[in-house]
């Protein structure tokens, strides 16, 4: 009898996890659901399964980790331990090259669920999320290990380029489903029409208004980097797009407190964001690293803090 308790016991244990590393995945969008996570999860899975494969497993070995270092069973069991992990280990995988990038990517995905501990720990006296910075800080350092430790080897599509020689280019067709498609998606490092038609399924069923945000965030922020003069070929990548997006979800729907002007701040975090994205993309260019989502964690940051002082704002 005692050994039938102890099998059920270990099969919840299990369920729970699983369940904890499903939301990890909705957690990217600000959403605690195991549903909305698996249907994300079958987004990137269609698209493509190793990386698929690489995102649950990074998810789970970030709620082992919660687990076994005896973390708050509630941020484990939402997803806010794993969601920084399933983004490095995605990053991780994708952007090097060898048999090795299984290993990083999941050794990596260990380290950054620690990383974010850290950081809770560190900012918990700010009152503001430490948001994906952790997944952010841990990629660009592995990445630029590449330069002095011979096991990393970096894809060949980030090259370091020299900032004075760079030549804007303003000509090209716009591609704006493409560039939306690409925006939402880049959330998830996906770019397939399918695997984001998923995405927003998971999310919408899980939170509509978080569905309609992403959209309309993605239709404003496309008109505003063309607006200011953007590249075609970055507008058709979508790179302004997903930082506006989680921006304006952030500022203007999640984190809103008694801000009756939400809605509108979140607009103009979305709006900043995008000149901080390509001020970023600039300052990075050298180093043939990416901002990832680092336009939105640090935009996001100012205009909470700044509502600790403009309450209304």
């Amino acid at each position: 009898m005692k050994q039938v308790y102890q099998a059920s016991g270990s099969n919840t244990e299990w369920r729970t996890l699983i369940k904890a590393s499903l939301k990890s995945f909705s957690q990217i969008m600000f959403i605690e659901n195991a549903v909305a996570g698996l249907i994300i999860l079958i987004g990137i899975l269609v698209a493509s399964v190793s990386v698929g494969i690489v995102a649950f497993l990074s998810a789970l070995i970030a709620a082992c980790v919660g687990r076994i270092g005896g973390a708050d069973k509630g941020l484990v069991n939402q997803g806010l331990i794993g969601f920084n992990s399933v983004l490095s280990g995605m990053a991780l995988f994708l952007y090097m090259t060898g048999g090795q990038r299984w290993i990083i990517a999941l050794v990596g995905a260990a380290v950054t669920a620690i990383f974010s501990a850290a950081m809770m720990h560190m900012m918990r006296n700010t009152g503001l999320p430490v948001f994906t910075f952790p997944f952010v800080v841990w990629t660009w350092l592995i990445l630029l290990a590449s330069y002095r430790q011979g096991m990393f080897q970096l894809n060949q599509a980030l090259v370091p380029q020299n900032l004075t020689q760079w030549e804007w280019q303003k000509s090209g067709a716009i591609d704006w489903i493409q560039g939306l498609v690409n925006g939402i998606g880049s959330v998830y490092f996906q770019n397939n029409i399918f695997s984001v038609v998923l995405i927003l399924i998971g999310v919408s069923w899980a939170n509509l208004k978080i569905g309609m945000y992403t959209v309309i965030g993605a239709i404003i922020a496309g008109l505003a980097a063309y607006g200011l003069g953007a590249e075609i070929s970055l507008l058709n990548s979508g790179v302004y797009v997903f930082n506006a997006v989680l921006t304006f979800i952030a500022v203007g729907m999640i984190f809103v407190s008694n801000s009756r002007l939400a809605p509108v701040t979140g607009i103009l975090a979305a709006l900043v964001s995008i000149p901080i994205t390509a001020g970023m993309s600039s300052f990075l260019l050298p180093f043939g690293l990416s901002p990832l989502s680092m336009p939105f964690v640090l935009v996001t940051w100012v205009f909470l803090a700044s509502r600790k002082v403009l309450p209304n704002w």
